[in-house]
């Protein structure tokens, strides 16, 4: 690990730990160490640039969840430490609701929900961010509808006209990584299976994943085999059939004691112009930033985890239809 502390005995070590001190151990000071001045942060509802911003959302955070937990559930990973490296970042987090913040008044709920970020590092500090929070799987354990939990965000950051824009192709911002990924034959695999399913080719999903396969999707969906892959990425792409669908990022690896896996980062860029998930068709432009993780065993795709921001989606739509 050249240019990393010597604390740290690899890659995923390092992410998991400090994802760890930052908030449970709560070393949100160590984020002037750890994060660059100058880093971008994109998630869907947003996109920052400094670390002074991550410091002040994460204290903003930890205000409203103070008990919050974040479970490394897996680092799949990319590069050298001489180049940069490139984490995707699984985390289960627990939480419960006991402070005022983005999500409204403390309501004393408990919640569970899964993260994946990824996070470019090099020299000890990451200096390049994306993030997604399965904010439908928390504004529905609240008990909100994420549609309306969208409209009363907008009303709260001052209505269509002030509140904060979501990510899109305009409000991104460039940083420091330029990097795609590697060229693992299981990011391959599944960037080539997802990629058949965004192209209406639903019957790969029989034939390249396995039976029994578990599935963990945005909006605290969890199940099992075919027919709930095909409900997920059908009620997607069904409710924008003609967006652009791009591969942002792939990563696959081999490792030790682990099964053949890959994460990629995708992106949907177009209208809502279908019939799907998010209802009747509005012709709002939309963009989505979604990352999955997949796990390969001997009968096909065993494991699946995609998330994107519901909440942000349905801003996306409500700020065209009022």
């Amino acid at each position: 690990m050249k240019g990393f502390d010597p604390k740290f005995k690899d890659f995923p070590d390092y992410i998991i730990k400090i994802t760890k001190e930052i908030w449970e151990d709560r070393g949100i000071a160590t984020l002037h160490d750890y994060y660059a001045p100058d880093i971008v942060v994109r998630m869907p509802g947003s996109v920052s640039v400094g670390n002074q911003g991550v410091i002040a959302a994460t204290m903003a955070t930890l205000n409203e969840f103070p008990d919050r937990t974040l479970f490394g559930e897996d680092v799949i990973w990319s590069g050298s430490p001489e180049d940069g490296m490139l984490s995707s970042h699984r985390i289960f987090s627990t939480a419960t609701h006991l402070g005022d913040g983005v999500f409204g008044k403390a309501t004393g709920k408990k919640l569970r929900y899964r993260i994946i970020a990824d996070c470019h590092a090099i020299n000890n500090q990451i200096n390049d961010e994306w993030l997604i929070r399965d904010q439908g799987a928390i504004v529905r354990q609240m008990g909100w509808n994420p549609a309306d939990y969208a409209r009363d965000l907008i009303e709260r950051e001052g209505g269509p006209d002030n509140c904060v824009r979501p990510l899109s192709r305009s409000t991104d911002q460039p940083g420091p990584y330029k990097g795609k990924g590697n060229d693992n034959e299981w990011g391959a695999k599944y960037a080539d299976i997802l990629t058949r399913i965004m192209n209406a080719d639903l019957a790969v999903i029989p034939t390249a994943y396995d039976r029994g396969c578990q599935v963990e999707y945005a909006g605290d969906v969890s199940d099992h085999s075919h027919n709930a892959v095909d409900a997920f990425w059908m009620g997607l792409r069904a409710s924008f059939p003609h967006a652009e669908f791009k591969i942002e990022h792939q990563i696959g690896r081999d490792d030790p004691m682990m099964p053949p896996r890959a994460a990629l980062r995708w992106s949907l860029t177009g209208k809502h112009d279908g019939w799907g998930m998010f209802g009747a068709p509005t012709g709002a432009d939309v963009y989505v930033m979604g990352a999955c993780h997949a796990e390969f065993g001997p009968w096909g795709l065993r494991r699946e985890f995609a998330l994107f921001d519901e909440t942000s989606i349905w801003k996306q739509i409500i700020l065209k239809t009022g």
